[in-house]
């Protein structure tokens, strides 16, 4: 039997001990939320910069006067964004390619990478290793022009939508996925109760499966979204250009030349629109994916850390 004053020795001589954990704890927890501070402040500082200088004045961004809140705040700069008729019709391609891209985009991945993921399909190492060798190797630029010109397919939508249809990678996550999280007794057992495997994959994969395609849409909608070389190279017609190419047309192409301005008031206020309509064309064309994100954030991380895991 254990002494009461025995027991009030140890409690005391552990203490010490303790309370040095404690502190240790504390400075290691300080450090960890001042890191992650600064890190905040690296991220956060130039999103804050550009939204503010978007609603400045452009003599204010000019001048360097914007750090933190918008100086003399006026809506010029979207206006200006919004009279641009290239600007709505790049607006508007690019949502269509974003949503029939990542609607075909999702459907191809998921119907490739499911079968891939079932150990009796025959041939599945196979396939998976060609997917995997066109990850390292490529034709190149002229044979991917060529083969899309056979197609027929240049100066279309399409061209923005089915060359670049289906990527490897997300395959290969999808598959991960269902091979961790689609165990083959639930296969087994629906295939017992008469369950074709159309309907096992519409009905009880895909349902099971949020997370993964939560993944997919992002990744696709930020690449659709983004994507702006293939309309360089295989669109001609100006009523057909994603946002980002005509953004890049404004931006870097409509330079403006001093020596063909004479008047310096004139000069300074067209470069001051230039800077600002810069500001508000990267706020307008983040728009979507930063409202799109918090739909599908809560499987993200979820559907990412799961499909990572080698299977």
């Amino acid at each position: 039997m254990v002494n009461p004053d025995q027991t009030l020795t140890l409690e005391v001589r552990k203490a010490p001990t303790r309370i040095l954990e404690n502190s240790v704890d504390r400075i290691y927890l300080f450090f960890v939320y001042l890191f992650l501070i600064l890190c905040l402040i690296i991220v956060a500082y130039p999103l804050i910069y550009i939204v503010s200088s978007s609603f400045s004045s452009s003599s204010a961004v000019i001048s360097g006067k914007v750090w933190l809140f918008p100086v003399e705040p006026t809506l010029r700069g979207y206006q200006a964004v919004f009279q641009n008729p290239q600007i709505l019709t790049g607006y508007g391609n690019s949502l269509f390619y974003l949503f029939f891209g990542t609607l075909l985009s999702v459907s191809l991945t998921i119907t490739a990478a499911y079968p891939l993921s079932r150990k009796n399909f025959y041939g599945r190492n196979v396939i998976t290793a060609l997917f995997v060798f066109t990850m390292l190797f490529s034709g190149g630029l002229i044979p991917y022009y060529l083969t899309v010109k056979g197609m027929g397919l240049l100066d279309t939508r399409w061209a923005m939508i089915i060359p670049g249809a289906i990527s490897v990678w997300q395959v290969i996550l999808a598959r991960t996925f269902f091979q961790t999280s689609i165990p083959s007794e639930l296969t087994e057992a629906a295939h017992l109760d008469g369950c074709s495997d159309f309907k096992f994959l519409f009905r009880i994969v895909i349902p099971l499966s949020k997370p993964i395609i939560a993944v997919l849409v992002l990744m696709y909608a930020i690449g659709y979204w983004n994507s702006y070389f293939e309309a360089l190279i295989f669109l001609k017609s100006a009523n057909l250009y994603p946002l980002q190419l005509i953004l890049r047309n404004i931006l870097i192409l409509n330079s403006i030349d001093p020596t063909m301005i004479k008047d310096v008031r004139e000069l300074a206020e067209r470069q001051g629109l230039k800077e600002l309509l810069k500001y508000s064309l990267i706020v307008v064309a983040s728009a979507p994916v930063l409202i799109l994100y918090p739909f599908v954030q809560r499987h993200f991380v979820k559907g990412l850390l799961i499909g990572s895991l080698k299977g």
